[in-house]
């Protein structure tokens, strides 16, 4: 069998949209608030496990919570000009099943250090990525395409 070739391709995240109450669940994955940019919770996705998994287990290593993963909200890809970096996002409509946010859970990887519900308003007063979040997780339930963002830290 002819081997396969290095996977040079843009890397592959998948995010969960948790909203209640009208709030949707912001991470800040910035160690000691190195940045003040909140995204959608998630991250890479693992080889040989499927991508709802994949969500599953980041939304629980960054927030305590088990969640349900349901329709694709929207794709996003973030890049760097001047580097490799080039990122494809996947954001999926989530519900939780079981826990609550703790306030003194620690992300194992010590990278999320805050977790918030915002509404959409009160995101219109922080910085957050991609642009379209609030549409992915307020609009309609239909996927949406966020096209190449430069990456911000």
């Amino acid at each position: 069998m002819p081997s396969l070739p290095d996977n040079t391709g843009p890397r592959l995240a998948a995010r969960a949209l948790i909203v209640e109450n009208g709030k949707l669940l912001l991470v800040n994955a910035y160690p000691g608030g190195t940045s003040d940019l909140w995204c959608a919770p998630g991250g890479g996705v693992e080889k040989h496990q499927s991508i709802h998994d994949n969500v599953k287990r980041e939304v629980f290593e960054e927030t305590g919570l088990t969640i349900a993963v349901g329709d694709l909200a929207g794709v996003n890809e973030f890049h760097e000009p001047g580097s490799d970096f080039h990122q494809v996002d996947l954001y999926f409509h989530a519900t939780i099943l079981s826990g609550a946010l703790d306030p003194t859970w620690k992300d194992e990887d010590a990278i999320v250090d805050r977790r918030q519900f915002m509404s959409r308003e009160e995101m219109m007063g922080v910085r957050f990525k991609p642009d379209l979040l609030p549409d992915f997780a307020f609009g309609e339930h239909r996927a949406g395409y966020d096209p190449l963002e430069r990456l911000v830290r």
